[in-house]
């Protein structure tokens, strides 16, 4: 437990990426037995210890120190886990054998409602305050040291001299502690084989269009559609669907995984209600109602429809096809679809022109609805995981937008003042850090205002005053009229008249845009 309490700490403290990324490989390659596997969890959010609640910490504390006392100290500190970690007293340790990570959990994972209080108190009392912090952040579901998914699975492949797309590819079948995963990455047993069981591949990705053109021989052309990109996979054992950050968001959307009764795997844009193929969407905020549920009702089904407009196809039944052109797997993904129902599925159109002017006077006309702008995809292109120079392209409509993450928040005024509404956001700059791009403070509704501020309150780290800094965890779209540089920003631009034009609930904060991508668009 100590080795983990000294990464928790380090990782509070740490703000560059790739120290982060450096901090946790060396912890995995070092950890012993399934330590690794559930820190892995523990960081990422996938560790579940069903019977001890913040309640439990709570009661815990209340034997042990004045419960007035801890209220007015939690009240002052803003965190529990970190107010109990330091009211626990503190007891002579001795020559008792340290706890370890996994026989915390082991511990904490079998109790039930009668013996919650006593096994975390047990614990607790075998352990120092760094230890003690490190459990509780567990136990209430805190761990918010800036670790994503993707940062996780990029320390777990540089911890053991692994791809990382290899490592993406089985890692939303397992299980923690990840037993299959530690045991392949330390050389002890092959690629976990996932055969038959539906699981993530790696999601091929787009650069900003910076040319002048594009040759249309080379590339076609397709609408950029402006809803949740997703991928199915359907094998022997069953059908989930993924969002591009890997995670299964089945229960939100169950109609797409009832509907796709083959073998294969897909890559598309989830959309909402509107008329099916090739017909106009509906409004992203539709989706934003069912985005991140477990599952829904019959009357959200009805209320918020969607469906799956196909962008490629990455298996055809079991035949994996990404090494093949994108013009043989558009072919391939046309066959594929007519066995699939149409009210649920439909394929994004090709977008023909006789010249990359036409094109774009075609961009610049085309109908609002749910449409972002253009991809230009090589027809030559294999479906290759990650953003990669000169195969992919989006093409986006005006006004010009931004993947930033939230970094600081402040009260707003008047009606606001009681609401975190002015929001501070960056963009990742060449070292793996986030540098601030500029400040916005509206573009949003109530009911996003409601939920931005609460996220604002449930993830501050750190108070300067009025500011509050944020977990870098929250993605928001930013449409802004123009950028230019600015001798007076730390990143050397400014936005023109920057607003929210979506929170980005969906999107991993790692794949936000980055400073080299802002500056491309200074005119």
């Amino acid at each position: 437990m100590k080795a983990f309490a000294y990464l928790v700490d380090r990782l509070t403290f740490t703000r560059s990426r790739n120290e982060k990324i450096a901090l946790i490989a060396r912890y995995l390659a070092d950890a012993p037995g399934a330590d690794g596997g559930w820190a892995l969890a523990a960081l990422t959010g996938d560790l579940a210890l069903d019977a001890v609640k913040s309640s439990t910490v709570r009661s815990a504390i209340a034997e042990r120190a004045d419960p007035v006392l801890f209220k007015l100290s939690r009240d002052y500190v803003g965190d529990t886990a970190e107010t109990a970690a330091l009211m626990w007293p503190e007891r002579s340790i001795g020559d008792a054998a340290p706890v370890g990570l996994s026989e915390a959990v082991m511990m904490l994972g079998a109790a039930n409602r009668a013996n919650a209080i006593e096994r975390l108190s047990r614990l607790l009392d075998a352990m120092n305050a760094e230890e003690r912090y490190a459990l509780l952040k567990i136990v209430t579901g805190g761990m918010r040291v800036g670790v994503s998914a993707r940062l996780a699975k990029v320390a777990f492949a540089e911890a053991f001299e692994l791809s990382v797309e290899d490592v993406e590819e089985v890692w939303h079948a397992l299980k923690p502690p990840y037993a299959e995963l530690f045991a392949w990455g330390r050389g002890e047993a092959d690629k976990p084989d996932l055969t038959g069981i539906p699981h993530f591949r790696p999601f091929m990705l787009a650069q900003p269009l910076e040319a002048e053109s594009v040759d249309l021989h080379e590339y076609a052309a397709e609408w950029k559609w402006d809803g949740i990109r997703v991928q199915v996979s359907g094998a022997r054992e069953g059908v989930r669907l993924y969002s591009r950050g890997g995670d299964d968001i089945s229960g939100a959307f169950p109609e797409i995984v009832e509907a796709f009764d083959a073998i294969g795997v897909v890559d598309g844009e989830l959309l909402a209600g509107g008329d099916v193929q090739g017909g106009e969407a509906g409004s992203f905020n539709a989706l934003q109602q069912r985005l991140g549920r477990k599952s829904v009702s019959a009357k959200m089904r009805r209320e918020y429809p969607v469906f799956l407009r196909l962008y490629d196809i990455l298996f055809d039944g079991e035949r994996d096809v990404r090494d093949l052109p994108w013009t043989a797997r558009r072919l391939a993904l046309e066959r594929f679809a007519e066995r699939l129902p149409g009210e649920t599925f439909d394929i994004s159109s090709v977008v023909e022109a006789g010249s990359f002017e036409e094109l774009g006077a075609i961009r610049d006309a085309a109908r609002e609805a749910a449409i972002e702008g253009l991809m230009l995809k090589r027809r030559d292109s294999a479906y290759v995981a990650g953003r990669k120079a000169g195969l992919w392209y989006k093409w986006k409509r005006d006004p010009l937008r931004a993947d930033c993450v939230m970094m600081y928040a402040q009260r707003g005024s008047g009606k606001r003042s009681s609401f975190f509404s002015d929001y501070t956001f960056g963009c990742w700059d060449a070292n793996g850090a986030l540098a601030p791009v500029g400040k916005a403070y509206s573009g949003f509704s109530d009911e996003e205002l409601k939920w931005l501020d609460k996220f604002v309150r449930g993830n501050t780290v750190q108070r300067f005053g009025p500011v509050r800094e944020v977990e870098k965890t929250l993605v928001l779209e930013v449409a802004f009229d123009s950028i230019h540089e600015s001798k007076r920003h730390k990143s050397g631009v400014a936005m023109r008249f920057p607003r929210i034009a979506r929170i980005r609930r969906d999107k991993p904060a790692a794949e936000a845009d980055t400073l080299e991508t802002l500056k491309a668009l200074i005119t």
